[in-house]
């Protein structure tokens, strides 16, 4: 196991004196602002153990914020790669100091998202999280705003009219562009299901209607079968994907909406269908790249999570610097398509 980096080896990758980074790191003596963000941006790259006391001394006269995030399902790959880069965006900006704290809800219920609203409240000028659209999410969004804490609603809309804005991807071109990839890769007409993790999640309905719109205005000569409620977890989706694929063995293919992908993928596994099927998921993970390459999924639709991160804290200081908005926005980012070939 390799030791842990030494000052000397901070100030080898720094390009500068040990003498300099002591100084950096107790602030005895005056340091160039320039020298000072060198020397913190290489304790980053090596991972020296003091980076954040580094942090506190390059950044202590900027402007500073308090953000919250609060995302879903922490054992899902997607949600951990979206801290991750929240945390590297907050971080990585050299004109403020930010401080983010970030959550997670494992179980979606109205009262578990606004008990985790009213803790990050206390601690947070403002908040950014994924949550299906129950009134209870919208009351608890109104109560922040009158207490001046601007919110925004990512990935998936809630509380359209009072959120601050919404940062995510166009869902109903999702839906449509999953519709389109199958229609065009089967070599016959014939039956197409679709996953939703729940219709409270807007992102998901939406994805789903505009997948069977598109069948509807496009492509009348498949069968859109009755769509399946998988409450994002892999376990639902696995066994429900057995019993779709006994009750239709004729089955085309279908589309994951929202999470649970992995279940599905496994399912499929199972089955002995790699290949034989075109299903299209969301977002690329270790699962659904594994999934790509072995053609057990033909497409996934993926949100560019470093630019989410990026715009959603640049609009959350925003936010805080000029007051709410009179009039909620949207800002829709372009999604990635990943497919077999091009992973």
């Amino acid at each position: 196991m390799s030791s842990r980096p030494t000052i000397a080896d901070l100030a080898r990758a720094a390009g500068v004196s040990v003498a300099t980074v002591d100084r950096v790191l107790n602030g005895r003596h005056p340091v160039r602002e320039e020298t000072a963000r060198r020397v913190y941006d290489a304790a980053k790259a090596i991972g020296y153990h003091a980076v954040g006391l580094l942090r506190q001394r390059v950044f202590e006269d900027l402007p500073q914020y308090r953000l919250g995030f609060l995302l879903q399902k922490p054992q899902q790959a997607f949600y951990q790669a979206v801290a991750k880069e929240m945390e590297n965006a907050a971080l990585s900006l050299t004109n403020v100091r930010i401080t983010p704290q970030i959550d997670f809800v494992a179980n979606s219920t109205p009262a578990g998202i606004t008990e985790k609203l009213k803790a990050m409240a206390a601690r947070n000028q403002a908040i950014a999280f994924v949550a299906p659209d129950y009134p209870a999410v919208t009351a608890a969004v109104e109560e922040l705003k009158q207490r001046n804490i601007p919110t925004f609603s990512l990935l998936s809309d809630f509380a359209s009219g009072v959120r601050e804005g919404y940062i995510g991807l166009n869902n109903q071109k999702v839906g449509r562009t999953a519709a389109w990839m199958i229609a065009r890769a089967a070599k016959r007409p014939g039956k197409v299901a679709a996953f939703i993790g729940s219709h409270r999640f807007l992102g998901h309905e939406l994805r789903e209607i505009a997948f069977r719109s598109y069948f509807r205005e496009k492509a009348p000569e498949f069968e859109v079968l009755d769509t399946m409620v998988n409450l994002d977890t892999a376990e639902i989706t696995h066994e429900a994907t057995l019993d779709l694929l006994k009750r239709h063995p004729d089955l085309l293919g279908f589309y994951v909406c929202g999470g649970g992908m992995e279940g599905a993928i496994s399912a499929i596994r199972e089955e002995g269908l790699v290949g034989k099927l075109l299903v299209v998921v969301n977002e690329l993970t270790p699962e659904s790249h594994a999934a790509l390459a072995d053609e057990a999924v033909i497409m996934a639709v993926a949100t560019p999570i470093q630019t989410l991160a990026r715009e959603t804290i640049n609009l959350m200081i925003g936010a805080i610097d000029r007051g709410t908005a009179g009039v909620p926005g949207q800002t829709i980012l372009p999604f990635d398509i990943y497919t077999p070939e091009n992973i």
